[in-house]
């Protein structure tokens, strides 16, 4: 069963060593939870619905509580204090695209506001409805979740945009096939919204973005459905497949998707690495991007998160005789990791790793059967980290994300900053943050940037919503000011929106602006998501 007030399964809990809580508390300090809310309590605080009565919209309060909020820190104490503000008045569950276009019309007809709904991961605030003097619909894709078609000899196949993560992939591998798209929000996230936020998935290197993935398909919008056909390629002027992407349900409603995939692989490996220090890591990581070498993914966290994660993820002994290890080899604690992996056939496989393992040897690092034993251990965990939101909460302690891209020649300057940003920020207040940092994502141009923060909660919602409000919107400001993007792969939301125009600049903003006001003259669709509806 899904947990209604935080992430995932309710039946997984991750589990946390005795010495990695105690470095967290070495950090941060003591602390202590805060009071929830439950969910009948929640349920009671629901209040009549505005919208007509339809046949494919339900008002039951359970399922509008369900709807109601996504995974943003703020959704998250809205979530677990119980005072939630505003809840969808409505949520339709549509099986077709039809049905889609049925209800569109309806909220013309009848005018009320519009929500999309995938897997209810967003971490910026795309799925949070906002005091609004219309009625809120809420469309939850859920059941769009098949395998429609299955083009084998272009290798394009067709999906509900509800389909979510393991569901594309087990029908896809019954047939041979896979789509290699594996963010962290894998378990949960759906198709359609990989598409509408421009996700990113860790084996990125080989399968590449969604934009590579995404070949056409078909948007539901209030001024009629717009079909994308599957060209492989095209000089006919803007790319509508370019244009749609990223839109956020500012546009319309991705109901019919479809994408490129290939054939399973013959054979996938995982490793670690553990090298001297920061820079001969990211020299490693750049070169190899550059040179083409053949990977699926790399991955290199920093000195503190390198810390952080054998302290969570070992029991002491495990760490004690680890950390003897890598001394006796030549790493102190600057020591980094650099996780990685090869996927292909075995031939491939084999070439890969042999010039992998020869650049990151040539860089000082240390590998061996260490570095398959903890290859194993974060491929099992990969899609697990974000239970420890859960585990930690359940201490008073609070966790949240930032993430972005730039050049390789800005990636230290700005990694700094984000860090300095955010172990800085409350210390006036008399907290301290415990901040880690790792590039999950390599490009010839540059990385992605992904840094962790977790700070105590205070004594009540309000105030850790403050402390969360100085964090988060300081240190945007230092990514948006800092020749980077404001989001790498969580897209821009309710909680990024501030911070676009900084990167597309005054003109760009009128193009987004003048496409977005053509489809929805009236902002109905997800008003306040992508861009404030201010601008």
């Amino acid at each position: 069963m899904r947990r209604w007030n935080g992430w995932g399964d309710d039946s997984y809990v991750k589990e946390v060593s005795v010495h990695g809580r105690e470095l967290i508390n070495s950090v941060i300090g003591k602390t202590k939870p805060l009071p929830e809310a439950s969910l009948e309590s929640v349920m009671d605080k629901v209040p009549n619905s505005r919208l007509p009565q339809h046949s494919l919209i339900v008002t039951d309060a359970e399922v509008r509580v369900r709807h109601a909020r996504g995974q943003s820190f703020s959704d998250w104490l809205a979530m677990r204090s119980g005072d939630f503000g505003v809840f969808p008045d409505g949520v339709a569950f549509p099986e077709t695209s039809a049905q889609v276009r049925d209800l569109l019309d309806l909220a013309e007809e009848k005018d009320f506001i519009v929500i999309p709904y995938g897997g209810g991961t967003s971490v910026a605030g795309h799925i949070t409805p906002v005091e609004n003097s219309k009625a809120i619909l809420t469309i939850d894709m859920g059941r769009m979740n098949r395998l429609m078609d299955l083009s084998e000899e272009s290798q394009i196949a067709t999906f509900g945009a509800g389909t979510a993560g393991p569901e594309v992939e087990s029908q896809l591998r019954a047939r041979g096939y896979t789509l290699g798209h594996f963010p962290q929000s894998f378990e949960l996230s759906t198709i359609g919204g990989w598409i509408a936020s421009r996700s990113s998935g860790q084996q990125s290197l080989r399968y590449g973005r969604i934009e590579q993935m995404f070949a056409g398909g078909r948007m539901e919008t209030l001024q009629g459905t717009l079909d994308i056909p599957t060209i492989p390629a095209s000089s006919a002027g803007p790319d509508m497949r370019e244009i749609t992407m990223g839109t956020e349900g500012r546009m319309g409603i991705f109901t019919e998707v479809k994408v490129r995939v290939t054939r399973l692989p013959e054979e996938e490996k995982f490793l670690v690495y553990f090298m001297p220090n920061w820079e001969t890591a990211k020299e490693a990581v750049r070169e190899a991007v550059q040179q083409k070498i053949p990977m699926s993914m790399m991955r290199v966290s920093n000195a503190k998160e390198a810390k952080a994660h054998l302290h969570l993820g070992t029991s002491p002994k495990q760490f004690n005789l680890l950390e003897k290890y890598l001394k006796f080899r030549g790493l102190d604690d600057n020591k980094v990791m650099l996780t990685f992996g090869v996927t292909g056939s075995k031939a491939q496989n084999k070439l890969s790793l042999k010039q992998i393992k020869k650049l990151l040897n040539s860089h000082g690092g240390i590998g061996g059967a260490l570095a398959n034993m903890m290859g194993s251990i974060w491929s099992h965990g990969r899609f697990k980290f974000p239970y420890l939101r859960e585990t930690m909460w359940a201490e008073g302690i609070a966790i949240d994300t930032l993430e972005t891209s730039t050049d390789w020649d800005n990636v230290d300057s700005l990694l700094n900053q984000i860090e300095d940003s955010l172990e800085n920020t409350l210390r006036e207040d008399g907290e301290e943050t415990m901040v880690f940092t790792h590039l999950s994502h390599m490009y010839g141009q540059g990385s992605s940037i992904y840094t962790t923060y977790f700070f105590r909660c205070a004594d009540t919602y309000d105030e850790t919503l403050t402390r969360w409000k100085k964090l988060k919107f300081n240190t945007c400001e230092v990514i948006a000011q800092g020749r980077a993007t404001i989001s790498h792969q969580h897209g821009v939301g309710r909680d990024h929106a501030p911070y676009v125009p900084a990167e597309k600049g005054e003109l760009g903003m009128r193009v987004i602006n003048t496409l977005l006001n053509d489809f929805d003259p009236d902002k109905r669709l997800n008003p306040g998501i992508l861009v404030e509806d201010n601008q």
